[in-house]
């Protein structure tokens, strides 16, 4: 693997959870009922907690309590991971990864069973031209189920695409829990793609390749978002500038 696949693919990861960090702000900022904003952000936050757990069961970490609602929000309180740091890792990105996948399922069944009509999303983005038939496949995604043919099920996929997508993100916690296990991970990764090991270069290509997969699945669900969420970002931009 290049060293610039190997940064484009931590970028891409980066730019998913900005995305999702951003419009949590704005949803958060626009909507005055506070009991409204829980509710969009109910099936979300309870998938993110549920990562966390599955997170703790995989890497050895006892579960002590877990809040799916409260002021500060959802949390997943556990012991020391068997896994030193790496296990932080690994519970703390959970949701980066388990939602994305979830969404997946989520649209296969609203299009298998809701006659929902969604293109064939692009495993990965190798190019800034990928990237805009990705976008030209989205706008033609609402097209498809708003103006040609409505579909109301297809309101109901939108809205659990935000609210999952809102909860994509790692909480500052969480961050904070696994910032020395992801240093030292991208670290060990950089050092790997200069070693030019042959092994060692395919055991990494072989595990960025499925992160690159989720990223790019994030991504595609981030832009759904971002669409769905553009009149709120103007309001937003809006009552900032007042």
């Amino acid at each position: 693997m290049e060293t610039s696949g190997f940064l484009i693919i931590i970028l891409t990861g980066i730019i998913v959870v900005a995305i999702s960090y951003a419009l949590d702000h704005v949803w958060a900022a626009v909507i005055p009922i506070r009991t409204l904003y829980y509710c969009i952000r109910a099936p979300g936050v309870i998938l993110h907690e549920c990562a966390h757990m599955a997170g703790c069961i995989l890497t050895g970490a006892r579960i002590q309590r877990v809040v799916f609602f409260s002021r500060e929000g959802g949390s997943v309180t556990y012991t020391r991971p068997l896994l030193p740091y790496i296990g932080d890792v690994i519970i703390s990105t959970a949701p980066l990864f388990v939602i994305p996948l979830v969404l997946s399922a989520v649209t296969w069944v609203f299009s298998t069973y809701l006659n929902c009509i969604f293109p064939v999303f692009p495993p990965t983005i190798a190019s800034s031209d990928t990237l805009l038939v990705l976008g030209e496949e989205i706008i033609g995604t609402f097209k498809e189920n708003l103006v040609t043919r409505f579909n109301g099920w297809f309101l109901l996929y939108l809205y659990l695409t935000i609210s999952l997508v809102l909860s994509i993100a790692p909480s500052r916690q969480d961050m904070k829990n696994a910032a020395i296990g992801i240093l030292f991970l991208m670290l060990a990764g950089i050092v790997i793609v200069w070693s030019k090991i042959p092994v060692a270069e395919d055991l990494l290509t072989g595990f960025m390749r499925l992160l690159e997969i989720g990223f790019t699945l994030g991504l595609v669900y981030g832009l759904i978002a971002l669409l769905v969420s553009s009149p709120l970002i103007l309001m937003y931009g809006y009552l900032r500038g007042r």
